[in-house]
């Protein structure tokens, strides 16, 4: 992706340029069939992708990431609801939201009413849909399942339906505007929620439960942007043993992100489901991970000099985007 180097990230907010260069690289839709316009990355593909665009700049990979991982919901929309947003449109489609649940869902008719505000929307200002999940009620009364938990289903709404609030005020990641948003009192047909497993395209992708899928796409962030606080390191500090704790941190997460995405996707490739074992066992390795990156990282800040601690130096920029998103919950313990 060398053709984003010319760019000048680090900015409150992506620049038109940006934007455009990302919707004619068609990263929206790494996921996406290429029925609907998509790229269609089987998981390895698209995994280096993304660690290639958090290298460059963690906003970047971190708004694609999310972004592109919402498009993924595709996979879960009834074919006729897929064909309605994804086919024939004059702009990319772009979905993001919420992975809270943070609003309720009032059955009425043949839809539901949306209400509630949600937090954390990346790429807000410019999303096309916004993905969400409630909690759904009838009657004003939650509707329980058989273990006595709410039960909960996704949504998927146009930009019009909601209001942005701008209330992402972070050190890092400034530019994935990951605002919150308010929905009041919105009718919406039930065609548009849908669960995250039940899975309404053919391809091998949309067999990888959404977990493994969201812990795999965050991790390689991560990684590329710790890579980057690497190389940048290398310009200004005299001596590469201190930075050896991190260069093998990296390699460590490369070799294991690589093995889990090459069995995962022979795995659904060859029709299987993903072992439940697997699951558990890639949240661990990726949280441990991500904190074995950020322990080699802050292990090597302090001895950089003050260049390291100028908000107008690339590598402070790197660092404030890697530890802003390590409040992200996914492999926080």
């Amino acid at each position: 992706m060398k053709e984003f180097n010319e760019f000048d990230f680090g900015q409150a907010e992506f620049s038109p340029r940006v934007l455009d260069r990302i919707a004619q690289e068609n990263l929206w839709n790494l996921w996406v069939p290429k029925s609907y316009g998509g790229l269609e990355m089987a998981l390895p593909d698209g995994l280096r992708k993304l660690r290639e665009l958090a290298k460059i700049d963690g906003s970047l990979g971190w708004t694609v990431t999310l972004c592109s991982g919402a498009n993924f919901f595709i996979g879960n929309l009834q074919k006729p609801v897929a064909d309605e947003i994804f086919k024939d449109q004059e702009k990319p489609i772009c979905f993001g939201g919420s992975g809270g649940v943070f609003g309720v869902a009032e059955r009425v008719g043949d839809g539901y009413v949306l209400s509630g505000t949600w937090k954390y929307a990346t790429g807000a200002p410019f999303l096309t849909h916004f993905t969400l999940n409630a909690k759904i009620r009838e009657n004003g009364k939650d509707i329980l399942q058989a273990d006595g938990s709410p039960l909960i289903r996704s949504f998927v709404i146009k930009k019009e339906e909601v209001r942005i609030i701008k209330d992402w005020n972070t050190v890092g990641l400034k530019a994935t505007a990951t605002d919150s948003f308010e929905v009041a009192s919105k009718w919406v047909h039930a065609k548009y929620s849908f669960v995250y497993h039940d899975v309404h395209q053919p391809h091998a992708i949309f067999k990888i439960p959404f977990g493994p899928f969201a812990d795999l796409t965050l991790w390689v962030n991560y990684i590329g942007m710790a890579d980057h606080f690497l190389e940048e390191a290398k310009e200004l500090i005299g001596s590469v043993e201190k930075l050896e704790s991190l260069q093998k941190a990296i390699e460590n997460a490369d070799a294991a992100v690589i093995d889990f995405a090459d069995r995962m996707h022979k795995k659904v490739a060859g029709g299987d489901r993903v072992p439940e074992a697997w699951i558990g066992d890639i949240h661990q390795k990726a949280t441990a991970s991500v904190q074995s990156l950020a322990r080699a990282i802050i292990e090597i800040f302090p001895g950089l000099g003050i260049r390291a601690a100028s908000e107008g130096h690339c590598i402070n920029l790197v660092f404030r985007d890697f530890f802003t998103a390590t409040q992200h919950h996914i492999f926080r313990k």
